[in-house]
């Protein structure tokens, strides 16, 4: 899931940090009961009816017990205040959650590869599973669909990536319970060697999410930049300030779910250095109002010198 999921940030949108803070661990705790739940009757289903696909999707929902726990960690210190080592506060603690989830979730895939690519090996010793593993994967792929829904619609409403990540880890899970349905299905039908296959489409879903998740918390700790749009209405926001004549070098990076943004700002150049400071700190205001900016740093250039008979253009 990528940054533009969360680019809508306009004023009405915008929530407190208690308020995301107190979403996130509501929405967090919920999904700790549920996949507290579905792992332990997975697993012990599993191992009951010979299904190494439930076993399998079981694990993958206590890799989201995990991640539950590393999430609740990383809500509660990235909302610590800042301090002369963290002049930007802890935002990024959130960003680093979203690796470690990332990096959990390559674990358990390349787990479950390695599990089922051994079973292929030894496709005799497959052996027909219960019909109770696939009531089980019928009642798991429900429970995460819509435990899916629920920590989305709450990660959008707040603005937080980690939730979010978190989310889309709880519809991996979906994807592969209904992957393993099929698996168990066909077991039960005569073909034993859909089981363990189910398990390998698993895991192969679990590295590609993991792989993904990571790659994106890399770039986001090696300061990316917001989305084009994000971008844009930020200017648009700056150039729109009373006394703001021009606007150019827009730049911005991620700061956990937030962005410190630099940005030129052009005025008069015939106005006091009194009257350009109102401006920008009146352009700082409107930008941290509308938007989820953290820090904005102005710098002031003349939009019009005293020696120039014409006025320029504002750039962009």
């Amino acid at each position: 899931m990528n940054d533009h999921d969360l680019s809508d940030a306009t004023e009405d949108s915008l929530y407190t940090q208690q308020q995301r803070q107190s979403a996130a661990r509501r929405s967090t705790w919920v999904s700790v009961a549920i996949n507290v739940l579905l792992s332990s009757l997975q697993v012990g289903v599993g191992i009951f009816s010979k299904s190494q696909a439930l076993i399998a999707d079981g694990l993958h929902s206590l890799s989201d017990l995990v991640s539950d726990f590393v999430v609740l960690m990383a809500g509660r210190h990235s909302q610590k205040d800042a301090d002369d080592m963290h002049p930007y506060g802890h935002h990024r603690f959130e960003t680093a959650a979203s690796m470690v989830l990332g990096l959990l979730l390559l674990a358990v895939g390349v787990g479950m590869l390695w599990s089922a690519f051994v079973k292929l090996q030894s496709p005799h010793s497959v052996e027909k599973v219960h019909v109770t593993a696939l009531w089980v994967a019928g009642a798991a792929l429900v429970s995460k669909e819509l435990l899916f829904r629920y920590m989305l619609a709450v990660a959008k409403q707040v603005k937080s990536s980690m939730l979010v990540a978190n989310a889309w880890h709880a519809r991996s899970d979906a994807a592969s319970s209904l992957v393993v349905g099929v698996g168990i299905v066909g077991n039960l039908l005569g073909y034993p060697i859909l089981d363990p296959i189910a398990a390998l489409v698993v895991g192969l879903m679990v590295t590609r999410m993991g792989w993904g998740f990571t790659w994106d918390a890399l770039h986001d700790l090696m300061d990316r930049a917001v989305d084009e749009a994000e971008v844009q209405a930020i200017h648009d926001t700056l150039l729109n300030t009373p006394g703001v004549r021009g606007v150019h070098d827009v730049r911005t990076r991620k700061m956990g779910d937030m962005i410190v943004v630099d940005a030129h700002l052009e005025v008069d150049a015939l106005q006091t250095v009194e009257a350009g400071h109102d401006i920008t700190v009146q352009a700082r205001s409107r930008v941290m109002q509308r938007h989820r900016v953290l820090s904005l740093l102005t710098h002031l250039d003349p939009w019009k010198k005293p020696d120039l008979d014409h006025e320029r253009v504002p750039r962009k």
